[in-house]
């Protein structure tokens, strides 16, 4: 068995309404000290809509970063003392106008386990009623709506580089086989 690597203090070196960045220390499995660095998240929630006829919601939007348009399913962080479900129902609303009766969690994974604790979770949401959208201010978004085959061959060509949506597809298809099986 691995050892686990004991934290001996922890301090934010920074932090923003999202998440904060954040230095540990702690020991080595040589018992040797280190620091870490990572961004400290309280979560994150991810929802792949279902249409009635079956079709697949997700938005399109700008990342700034990448400085491209990136197509995902709807998700965003945590807010500070709500649920993974409740935050899942507030973003399915600002994102694509959407309110879900139905909500099931599917999954959840790390983003990317060497730079961030963020724990992200995985909702199918059904009996969608549509609403107006609600989107933060620095966000703007396209909603838009795919059948399963279509999501594959967009992921097959490139068009679908979102890793947090390649994740959550890989756990959807998990689960839709499951599913229909």
């Amino acid at each position: 068995m691995l050892k686990e690597l004991p934290r001996l203090s922890s301090q934010i070196q920074d932090k923003n309404p999202w998440w904060e960045y954040k230095k540990d220390t702690y020991l080595h499995p040589d018992g040797s000290e280190g620091e870490y660095y990572y961004i400290h998240t309280p979560g994150a929630a991810m929802m792949i809509p279902i249409t009635d006829d079956g079709k697949i919601i997700m938005v399109r939007q700008y990342r700034y970063l990448n400085r491209r348009e990136s197509l995902e399913f709807i998700g965003g962080g945590v807010k500070p003392g709500k649920s993974y479900e409740e935050s899942a129902r507030e973003e399915l609303l600002e994102e694509a106008g959407v309110i879900a009766e139905e909500l099931t969690r599917i999954g959840e994974y790390n983003p990317m386990n060497g730079a961030t604790d963020e724990i992200c979770n995985i909702f199918v949401a059904g009996s969608l009623k549509r609403t107006a959208m609600k989107p933060d201010v620095s966000e703007e978004f396209e909603v838009l709506e795919f059948d399963y085959t279509h999501i594959c061959e967009l992921i097959k060509d490139g068009s679908i580089w979102d890793g947090m949506t390649l994740a959550a597809f890989a756990l959807f298809a998990q689960y839709k086989q499951n599913f229909i099986t």
